[in-house]
């Protein structure tokens, strides 16, 4: 796919750090003779995504450094670091300073808002997909298996709603993770007003699942 191609290197040229041992990624589990379409589309989908959000929309992700599609497979730069959720719950990484989860939360809505504004949604967003870089201590995101292309208030809704199931099932001790992150995502966003209007309808619905079960 030439815009894969096209993604993946300008992805490469943008990637100031030295190169790292990639992490290989399976986007699918590859069959003998496999239906190669579906396949295709979802790693394709996957290197794009990873691609664009680190070269277009100022957002940190692993760098792609190759794409093979028959397998499956992605084989992106490793980010040594912790996750989100280990900096919350144990400190780990810097995560016991006050200031520093500031600054980490922040940094979540912030990449959050540009992933939005750029027409990207996530599709899981969680802590545990989020890593606090051990080199700079800068968010990197990851694990853009779900990712797709969207413009539409309720698809970013919906990924901040996963987001909050995410925050409040990982850190139920933990009080105002969620909304700093939503505090800096308004903060940043250009399109925050349909979207959180919408997130209210969305985690209302939410709501009222749960209590009918």
């Amino acid at each position: 796919c030439a815009c894969v191609r096209a993604c993946v290197r300008v992805c490469l040229r943008t990637c100031t750090r030295p190169l790292t041992p990639p992490r290989i990624l399976r986007t699918a589990q590859p069959h003998t003779n496999p239906p190669t379409y579906p396949t295709d589309r979802r790693t394709h989908a996957c290197a794009r995504a990873l691609a664009c959000t680190h070269a277009q929309l100022g957002v940190r992700a692993p760098a792609v450094y190759s794409v093979d599609a028959a397998e499956s497979t992605l084989y992106v730069e490793f980010v040594a670091g912790s996750t989100v959720r280990a900096f919350l719950r144990d400190g780990a990484g810097g995560g016991g300073d006050a200031a520093a989860r500031a600054r980490v939360l922040s940094a979540v809505g912030r990449a959050v808002a540009r992933l939005h504004d750029g027409g990207l949604v996530h599709g899981d967003l969680t802590t545990s997909n989020m890593i606090v870089r051990e080199a700079d201590g800068e968010l990197v995101l990851i694990d853009f298996g779900l990712a797709a292309n969207s413009t539409l208030a309720e698809d970013k809704a919906v990924d901040l709603y996963v987001l909050e199931r995410a925050v409040t099932a990982a850190h139920p001790d933990q009080k105002g993770v969620f909304e700093a992150i939503l505090a800096a995502y308004k903060a940043a966003s250009r399109q925050w007003c349909p979207t959180l209007n919408r997130f209210a309808d969305v985690r209302a619905r939410g709501r009222k699942r749960a209590m009918v079960g």
